[in-house]
C-alpha cells in the first residue's frame, strides 16, 4: 500500500476500517510468540475461576492489532512514530472452532503540516464494546 498524501488528510476524515477474526489457535500462537503462557488465554475453566468470562485474547495482541492498521495505512510500520492505547474491556475469545471479531477504525486527529505528521484516533470494539480506548497513534507521513 502506498503512503497516504499528508496534504489530503482533515481531521474528522475517516482514514480506514477493518475486522480481525481472533481464534484459540490464533491465542496459542502469540503466547509461543510473546512468551505470556497465562492460562487466562487458553483454559477457560482457570479463566472462569479468577472472575474472567472465559478465555480472553492478551491485551498486548488486542493493542498490536490497532498498530498493525495503523502501519498497513500508512505503508511503512516506520511511519508510526508514537502509540499509546488504555485497555477498556478483554476480547473474549470463543472455543474452536468460534473466534471473536475486533473492529478497528482510523480517524484523522490533527495534522501537523510542519512536523509532517497527523494523529491517528482509533476505535477498536469487539461484541459492541469498546476494548482499547483513548488509542491513538502518530504517523509522520513523506
Amino acid at each position: 500500500m502506498s503512503a497516504p498524501a499528508l496534504s489530503s488528510l482533515e481531521t474528522g476524515q475517516e482514514l480506514f476500517s477493518r475486522t480481525v477474526e481472533v481464534d484459540r489457535e490464533r491465542l496459542v500462537r502469540y503466547a509461543g510468540a510473546s512468551g505470556d503462557r497465562n492460562p487466562i488465554h487458553y483454559d477457560a475453566a482457570f479463566a472462569e475461576s479468577v472472575g474472567l468470562p472465559g478465555v480472553i485474547a492478551h491485551g498486548m495482541l488486542t493493542m498490536g492489532l490497532g498498530a498493525s492498521a495503523v502501519a498497513e495505512w500508512a505503508g511503512d510500520p516506520g511511519a508510526v512514530i508514537d502509540y499509546g492505547v488504555r485497555f477498556t474491556r478483554p476480547v473474549q475469545v470463543p472455543p474452536t472452532p468460534g473466534s471473536a471479531e475486533v473492529q478497528i477504525a482510523g480517524t484523522a486527529g490533527p495534522v501537523d503540516s510542519a512536523a509532517g505528521t497527523v494523529r491517528v484516533d482509533l476505535t477498536v470494539t469487539s461484541a459492541g464494546v469498546t476494548v482499547l480506548a483513548k488509542a491513538r497513534a502518530t504517523v509522520r507521513l513523506g
